[in-house]
């Protein structure tokens, strides 16, 4: 039918009010043969504001230009019947002012002899979910002392590395010298502390290619991803000069550390953490009298 028998239609109906009043955006669009908004409720500008349910009529195209340019080839497989509508779609949206909204949408495909020609769905707000899942990840992936990634993270990276992506690989371990001489003359939570700014210092050094974890109570793993040696050598030297420059502040701030370098990452992570185990132990212990 078209839309002004439709809308005849929709207006007999018992279900109308509930409908324009759910807080789920509800659509029914034509694909053939022309995409056409034949139906959305007000929902929708809720999250898209003011005008926008008449810009589905009248534009329908425009509309997605809000959709995240990570889901628009998944949209794009379900206006072609390229997709399996039993499952719910997650997907990402930018509102009026640029901010991220994610919905869950249960799409229904509508065939006339066999060919594609309408879509009628559901489209559920779960920003609230997507925000609890992220603190989630986050809590997982981040140690909750320091910041710095957790141990879980980088064992998850160790394997990574080591099954699946080959590149030039090194690790920096990291341990903080004497907190175990801190926490008896000056308590716990000075000993907690001194990790804390130890953390704060290396996670300076942070970015892409660089991922600062804390894997133990003083000690830390550092993957330096993708990068020559000598800028390895060149990136400890300059944590250290760092760590120096804390010592003129505060309690004295001591650390040691070993790194291990190979071009190739697959295969050889375990071995890359025990020769850096033993170069920051010899490093460690190098400096006793």
């Amino acid at each position: 039918m078209d839309k002004e028998t439709a809308d005849h239609h929709f207006d007999k109906s018992k279900f109308k009010e509930i409908v324009m009043q759910s807080k789920d955006i509800i659509y029914y669009c034509r694909l053939k043969p022309k995409p056409q908004m034949m139906f959305v409720n007000a929902a929708l500008e809720q999250y898209f504001g003011p005008g926008s349910v008449k810009q589905c009529y009248e534009q329908p195209e425009l509309i997605y230009r809000r959709l995240h340019p990570d889901f628009r080839d998944m949209i794009q497989k379900k206006w072609s019947g390229d997709f399996d509508y039993d499952k719910p779609i997650i997907q990402c949206w930018l509102d009026e002012d640029g901010r991220e909204r994610w919905f869950e949408e249960l799409a229904t495909p509508v065939y006339e002899k066999g060919e594609l020609v309408a879509i009628h769905g559901i489209l559920r707000n779960i920003d609230a979910w997507i925000r609890l899942q992220k603190d989630l990840e986050y809590r997982i992936s981040h140690d909750a002392l320091t910041g710095a990634f957790s141990r879980n993270f980088f064992e998850r990276m160790m394997k990574r590395y080591d099954e699946e992506v080959d590149v030039p690989m090194a690790i920096i371990l990291c341990d903080l010298d004497e907190l175990k001489t801190v926490n008896d003359r000056f308590g716990h939570r000075e000993g907690d502390r001194l990790i804390m700014e130890a953390a704060k210092i290396l996670m300076n050094f942070q970015s892409e290619k660089v991922l600062v974890s804390r894997i133990g109570g003083d000690e830390f793993a550092i993957l330096v991803i993708e990068m020559e040696l000598s800028e390895v050598e060149k990136l400890v030297e300059k944590m250290d000069e760092a760590i120096h420059g804390y010592n003129v502040r505060d309690w004295p701030m001591k650390m040691s550390y070993g790194y291990a370098f190979s071009r190739s990452s697959k295969g050889n992570m375990e071995r890359l953490f025990e020769e850096a185990d033993r170069n920051m132990y010899d490093n460690k212990f190098g400096k006793k009298p």
